[in-house]
């Protein structure tokens, strides 16, 4: 049976406060459901996000997260309502059951098992530094990489409001777009987590084989450590986007060996890493 999404915008009544009067009408607002990711039977996260393009964000979130190699480990994606919670009450999530390799499970099992039940050192959960994943392979920089500038900046960014009918609704939500090396954006995929645009984004550039094309990323948020770890894993060597980066961003891009844009706006773009 097909599972009905919610839509990814909803129409609710708001009222608008001004020193005169109050004003009643209704609202455009984006959805936020929650998403059980399920490999191979076993729920591995549960994620909030817009209800769209969820087969290609399970994929992306795979694949970003090392928890296959390559998309052809994805054997499958179906996704379904949840269990029931206690009481019957309906649940407004949904779950993504995604059927992954053998081994590719095998090494999804294993890590959870080294995680579980250890003394954590506070961030987010996991049990050392180490498990950050803070060292990335380092990139071959083509030369087309090293040519992406302003010009190429500016087109990429000019088109993406255009392409975000979503936010044009309700607002408070990101996107993450493939631009090809000359700016012009080809792919862009919104959610109201930055993350998880991204997810979507590289899920379907592996569901139409763009991965290892030549173009570079734009996102309509900051850029932290997590958005150029999941860029580098999937060998994408330039990101750009339009607020600032943090510092483990630059450094983790540095390692890398990616190119890494910040607070492109307008007429200018800075580069924060040495290459």
């Amino acid at each position: 049976m097909e599972t009905t999404l919610p839509t990814a915008v909803q129409t609710l009544p708001a009222t608008v406060l001004t020193p005169a009067l109050s004003t009643q009408r209704t609202d455009a607002v984006a959805s936020e459901v929650p998403v059980a990711l399920v490999f191979n039977g076993i729920s591995h996260a549960v994620m909030m996000c817009t209800p769209q393009s969820l087969e290609a964000f399970a994929l992306g979130f795979a694949l970003s997260e090392g928890i296959i190699d390559s998309a052809e480990d994805c054997y499958g994606i179906e996704l379904a309502p949840p269990p029931a919670c206690d009481g019957d009450i309906e649940s407004p999530g949904i779950q993504v059951e995604i059927t992954i390799a053998s081994r590719s499970f095998a090494r999804l099992k294993e890590k959870r098992r080294t995680l579980a039940g250890r003394t954590g050192c506070g961030i987010c959960g996991i049990d050392s530094m180490d498990a950050l994943d803070m060292v990335p392979e380092p990139l071959a920089l083509a030369a087309w990489a090293r040519g992406i500038g302003l010009e190429q900046l500016q087109i990429a960014f000019r088109q993406l409001p255009a392409l975000q009918p979503l936010n044009q609704q309700a607002g408070a939500i990101h996107a993450a777009g493939w631009a090809t090396a000359d700016g012009q954006l080809q792919l862009v995929m919104e959610d109201v987590g930055r993350h998880n645009a991204l997810d979507k984004l590289l899920g379907c550039m592996a569901q139409q084989q763009l991965l290892q094309q030549a173009g570079f990323v734009v996102m309509t948020s900051r850029a932290s450590y997590e958005l150029v770890r999941k860029c580098a894993r999937l060998g994408l060597p330039v990101l750009a986007t339009i607020s600032a980066p943090t510092t483990l961003a630059i450094e983790v891009a540095n390692q890398a060996g990616m190119r890494l844009f910040g607070l492109c706006r307008g007429d200018r773009a800075i580069a924060y890493t040495a290459n």
